[in-house]
């Protein structure tokens, strides 16, 4: 059974954890804004300074694998229509370099001037399953992080971020918006 986390608590991933699948979902209130529009998972690989090493390691819609394959984007779903995941980035965490310290998980609006911003979108969760293997496309739910509606006028948000501490990996459930979308994201991490 899966950890629920508030904002703000960290916990320990399972140190059996080879590969993880962080999957993202959210719905659009339909009603405030006529359609479905397309939100983006992306994953920032950062060093101890908290900044990208090599533009290589960010994963997003445009390049959706890491240098050397630990982190992969699994492709862009353009409405968020359907239930569950509506994003899903795979972590192999044996292929993950040294030098990486952090890898932050982040959800941007694509197309900022249709003026979505995420007060108009609800249920937003990340969670962590434990694969088994590189075919396991299900595994086993660890941990859920539910957002909640606590953003207006945002256009991006860090969701979370999986980090080292003491040679173990460690799971942070931040929730913190941003206005400018993936844009912004970049120049904080770049």
């Amino acid at each position: 059974m899966a950890i629920n986390l508030q904002k703000g608590q960290r916990v320990s991933l399972d140190g059996s954890m080879k590969l993880a699948l962080v999957g993202l979902g959210w719905d659009v209130n339909q009603f405030e804004t006529g359609g479905n529009y397309d939100l983006d998972a992306s994953a920032f690989l950062l060093g101890a300074n908290d900044k990208l090493i090599l533009d290589s390691d960010f994963v997003f819609y445009n390049n959706l694998n890491t240098r050397n394959g630990a982190v992969v984007h699994q492709g862009d779903n353009l409405t968020g229509a359907g239930e569950g995941d509506d994003e899903v980035i795979i972590i192999d965490f044996s292929k993950v370099p040294d030098e990486i310290q952090k890898i932050a998980i982040c959800v941007s609006i694509y197309d900022e001037s249709k003026r979505l911003t995420f007060g108009q979108v609800s249920n937003a969760f990340v969670r962590v399953a434990k694969l088994s293997n590189e075919f396991d496309t299900v595994g086993e739910d660890q941990l859920r992080f539910d957002l909640g509606e606590e953003f207006s006028i945002e256009t991006a948000v860090l969701v979370c971020e999986i980090y080292r501490y003491n040679g173990e990996w460690k799971f942070n459930a931040v929730g913190a918006g941003y206005s400018g979308g993936l844009e912004a994201l970049v120049n904080k991490y770049h």
